[in-house]
């Protein structure tokens, strides 16, 4: 197994101007198809590549990264070969908007508006106080890793290219019970990807969408398909384990919100997201 998997997943090849390939390993998907976190991983990961590409000399355009992306997910394709075709409709000193679409075999699986930026690097003025903040920096004695023997590693193949630790205090689905449609766990990177700067921000926006569906602790089990997810990155993650919160405020009858919120080593929030989603059935 490569020592870095997730920089792996977003190496993405020019094929022309505006138009990349990439390769989904099989580990990057839930059950048999591609996981949705870590096709937003691509698609910004071709955004940044394009405008480097195209920066024309402009040093402080490699200190961008993807700070807000928003996808519709139109299909779900199998893991291999992709192709993403990017398309800038603004560049400004600041900001970079831009459009990417994902496909394969010539059908469009992921629209995407990647909006490029720096990160902030200052303390925040203010930050919201929620139940993420009373986990311990590293997993605590009441959780369990998704190694290869525990039986959800059978479904979340994305266990295989980091190391996921869930809260089980958080997971009452895991013994047959129910509680809050909450879920929390400790994610990490290898080593290789956590050290490089950029494959660390995928990293955290693939997170976006890390945890299984907290409609599980309602007992509402099964596939719940994500129709649009916005994901936004506030700043570079520090090196170490990120804390992850996802919640749902409204479960409806046809759909649900799932918002994640992500904490690096340090407590500070490094992405938030949201996501619309179909209820199993």
């Amino acid at each position: 197994m490569s020592i870095s998997p997730f920089r792996d997943l977003n190496n993405v090849e020019m094929l022309d101007v505006d138009r990349y390939r990439a390769t989904i390993d099989p580990m990057w998907t839930i059950g048999p198809k591609v996981h949705g976190g870590s096709m937003m991983a691509v698609c910004a990961a071709a955004a940044r590549a394009h405008l480097r590409e195209s920066a024309n000399g402009d040093e402080s355009v490699r200190s961008m990264q993807p700070l807000a992306v928003s996808a519709q997910y139109l299909a779900a394709p199998d893991p291999g070969d992709v192709e993403l075709s990017v398309a800038v409709r603004k560049r400004g000193r600041q900001v970079v908007f831009a459009d990417v679409e994902l496909s394969q075999g010539g059908r469009t699986a992921v629209r995407a508006a990647v909006t490029l930026g720096f990160p902030d690097g200052d303390a925040p003025s203010f930050v919201t106080e929620s139940s993420i903040d009373a986990m311990s920096v590293e997993p605590s004695a009441e959780s369990a890793q998704l190694g290869a023997e525990h039986p959800m590693s059978e479904i979340v193949h994305v266990s295989r290219g980091c190391d996921m630790v869930i809260d089980t205090t958080s997971a009452p689905f895991l013994t047959g019970e129910q509680g809050e449609p909450e879920v929390r766990m400790w994610v990490r990177p290898r080593a290789a990807d956590e050290e490089d700067v950029d494959t660390a921000v995928l990293f955290a926006i693939m997170l976006g969408d890390i945890s299984a569906p907290v409609t599980m602790n309602v007992g509402r089990f099964g596939w719940a398909p994500t129709v649009q997810l916005t994901t936004y990155l506030r700043r570079v993650p520090a090196p170490g384990w990120l804390r992850v919160r996802a919640r749902s405020e409204v479960l409806g009858s046809t759909w649900f919100e799932e918002d994640h919120t992500v904490l690096d080593s340090t407590g500070a929030v490094v992405v938030q997201s949201r996501q619309l989603a179909m209820m199993p059935r």
